[in-house]
């Protein structure tokens, strides 16, 4: 596991920021976290050159787009390789993660109704078993994470 990226307060707070709201000016951002704009964009270089940062991208409602169904599917002992290609291969496949357990993956997939949510698991079927979850509503997505702190509980 890689070591912690040392942060101070100033790079925690503009962390929590851009994670709520990615498309802040650096000038309304170094406002916020009572910094000059250059201070700010020079913390912003230092986060995305140190692996902190390592994106940015626009949040989707998915229902907006016609995707009325989200679902967990988990999936069996598989061959990698071929899993990996389906999961490239599927747009329906929001999320992939390659777990531990039971089950080798676990896919969160976005459809517009229950015969399309059929196609895409009927796809995972033909290379391991699996186990499908309807998602009924989101209680909480997107949560600002910030670093751990020191002598915390775990």
């Amino acid at each position: 596991m890689p070591a912690a990226v040392p942060l101070d307060t100033y790079d925690t707070r503009i962390l929590a920021e851009l994670q709520a709201d990615a498309r802040l000016t650096l000038a309304e951002l170094g406002r916020r976290v009572h910094l000059s704009q250059p201070a700010v964009a020079e913390r912003v270089r230092k986060l995305e050159a140190a692996g902190v940062i390592t994106g940015y991208r626009a949040t989707v409602n998915l229902a907006a787009l016609g995707y009325g169904i989200r679902a967990l599917v988990r999936v069996g002992r598989s061959d990698y390789a071929r899993m990996v290609n389906q999961i490239n291969g599927a747009p329906e496949i929001v999320n992939a993660w390659n777990i531990t357990g039971e089950d080798s993956w676990l896919l969160e997939i976005a459809v517009t109704d229950v015969a399309h949510l059929d196609a895409v698991v009927s796809q995972m079927c033909l290379l391991a078993e699996t186990s499908t979850s309807i998602i009924l509503k989101s209680v909480r997505e997107h949560q600002v994470m910030l670093p751990p702190q020191r002598g915390a509980a775990a």
